[in-house]
């Protein structure tokens, strides 16, 4: 990336539009927290000159100093030339109206599934009545920790088989000031669980087959491909999920998954399974709603599969 003259772009609006047309000139992708070039480009700008984005509107007037033009330049340059998306540059994403700490050891947060967890699992779960919840597959522990705001009286388990990931998770549960209630565990899916019951499991696991991979752009290299690819086919973990699922879930409790474009397969795996599609007001797709009955009930078909 070329940088400008420092005597051409002077205030934070200047930079702000300087930057979102570089991110457009270059083909950049969105979808790692923003969808947008000015988006992107006002997130990294407050981030360099350590400002809020609940800034007045006037304070994008004012004049920026060459050492704060300087570390604008640096941040715009690791997003064009080396495709980093902007959460990892920040450190901050934001995800059901809470922040968290994010780094190249988890996916930046961007489930739809922040809706339900903001609606209570309504109607579906009557928020007084869960006492536990298990976020499989946490990375950051963003659902989790999010869940744990929407059921203050509830236990969460945050679950992962990565060492690097808990560490991301344990630092947001410190971040929330919510040790007393959330813990971190080490667990390959269910295997490192203490075989507890919970009324609610709710998971974005990796659902990326192996040729989807090889298609993605190049912004999702930078996250993490234990937490992306799951097979040749994407439902190598999603099958692990749904086999043990009954043996993990109280009497009316729920299961809540993210499975993304695999939603397709998964239907023509278990024809008979009644998968609730869930909509969504703010997009996305892919999120399937079985409540422990359910997966009870079809607990043959899903241990043939994920045994």
């Amino acid at each position: 990336m070329q940088a400008p003259n420092h005597n051409e772009l002077h205030t934070l609006r200047d930079w702000v539009r300087w930057g979102a047309s570089r991110f457009n000139e270059s083909g950049l992708f969105f979808g790692h927290g923003t969808d947008n070039a000015l988006d992107e480009a006002l997130a990294l700008v407050l981030h360099a000159l350590h400002l809020n984005h609940d800034l007045p509107g006037d304070y994008l007037d004012a004049r920026l100093t060459a050492d704060e033009s300087s570390r604008i330049v640096a941040l715009f340059r690791d997003r064009i030339d080396r495709r980093v998306p902007a959460a990892y540059l920040t450190g901050e994403a934001r995800f059901a109206g809470l922040d968290f700490y994010v780094d190249e050891n988890v996916l930046i947060p961007r489930s739809p599934i922040a809706e339900l967890i903001e609606a209570g699992f309504s109607p579906w779960l009557d928020p007084e009545q869960v006492t536990s919840v298990l976020d499989l597959c946490c990375g950051s522990g963003c659902i989790g920790i999010a869940c744990a705001f929407a059921f203050p009286q509830a236990l969460v388990d945050l679950s992962d088989i990565s060492p690097a990931a808990l560490e991301v998770a344990t630092r947001n549960i410190e971040r929330h000031r919510l040790e007393g209630r959330v813990r971190a565990l080490r667990a390959d899916v269910y295997q490192g669980l203490d075989g507890e019951r919970f009324d609610l499991i709710v998971s974005n696991p990796p659902y990326v087959s192996s040729a989807e991979m090889a298609t993605l752009p190049e912004e999702y290299r930078h996250e993490p491909e234990l937490a992306l690819e799951a097979g040749d086919d994407g439902m190598d973990v999603v099958e692990r999920i749904l086999a043990k699922g009954a043996d993990y879930l109280q009497p009316g409790g729920i299961m809540v998954v993210e499975v993304g474009a695999s939603a397709e397969l998964l239907m023509a795996r278990y024809p008979g399974v009644p998968f609730l599609w869930l909509d969504f007001e703010r997009g996305g797709d892919g999120v399937f709603l079985l409540t422990a009955e359910q997966l009870d009930e079809f607990r043959d078909s899903f241990e043939e599969s994920g045994a």
